[in-house]
């Protein structure tokens, strides 16, 4: 469901909606998703494919997302999300500690924080933030991947890197290692802004060319749904998940 931002001495207001959908081949949906539009809060939590509890990890990390509470200023409200993904990150670490094949049990976040007129996101791993400005589309986080490295060292170009067989090989998540450092940095979000934030699931079926094109028309409702179906219809050999915010 729709929800605007309640009328408060905010300067901007928005309104955003969210799909998460299993796809065409996993039998368990490893995504999961925060919609918080009252505070300003979005973030999308992808289950490490192929780990234990993937769907496990998700979830812990949404639900201590849930459990934010909406700052008095900037920097503790940035804070608190930050010590909750760590913490989440610590339990994470001691389960596979415990379990009996020591196996990784991990997530990959992005998180989106609307906080006057500013928009705040933090990340680890390759679900991604995105802000369509102007009719431009503009990948605003770097995917902590094995491919973004091979694309950033100019061994393989961005087209290269969507088909490559190290797709889903990520360098940093949630659960997957003692000392979590989560990538941070902030703008100015203006009126007609757009942003997504998604997981791999999408991304592994659209080309950014693409998605600029779908994004421009429709509100947040319909451009979900058609993210979503357009994954569908070309196999979704992942979980899909999907929000779209529009700044007003």
């Amino acid at each position: 469901m729709s929800v605007p931002s309640p009328t408060s001495a905010r300067r901007l207001k928005w309104i955003s909606h969210g799909i998460s959908d299993t796809g065409k081949v996993r039998r368990h949906n490893e995504d999961s998703m925060l919609m918080r539009p009252e505070i300003g809060l979005w973030a999308v939590a992808d289950g490490m494919g192929g780990h234990a509890k993937g769907d496990v990890a998700s979830q812990m990390v949404i639900e201590s997302l849930r459990k934010v509470h909406e700052g008095t200023s900037l920097a503790r409200y940035i804070d608190d999300i930050e010590d909750r993904i760590v913490d989440v990150n610590g339990r994470l670490m001691q389960k596979s500690q415990e379990s009996a094949k020591k196996l990784t049990i991990g997530s990959t976040v992005v998180i989106m924080l609307a906080f006057d007129k500013y928009c705040v996101y933090l990340w680890v791993g390759d679900s991604r933030l995105y802000r369509l400005r102007a009719g431009e589309l503009r990948q605003i986080t770097t995917d902590h991947s094995q491919v973004e490295m091979y694309v950033e060292q100019g061994l393989i170009s961005r087209e290269e890197a969507m088909v490559h067989p190290h797709g889903n090989m990520i360098t940093r998540a949630v659960g997957a290692m003692e000392e979590l450092h989560l990538d941070m940095d902030m703008q100015e979000m203006l009126p007609g802004d757009r942003y997504v934030l998604c997981s791999d699931g999408l991304t592994k079926h659209s080309s950014d060319v693409e998605l600029q094109d779908f994004l421009k028309e429709g509100n947040t409702e319909e451009v979900c749904r058609k993210l979503i179906d357009i994954t569908l219809s070309r196999g979704a050999g992942d979980n899909v998940t999907t929000i779209v915010v529009d700044i007003e």
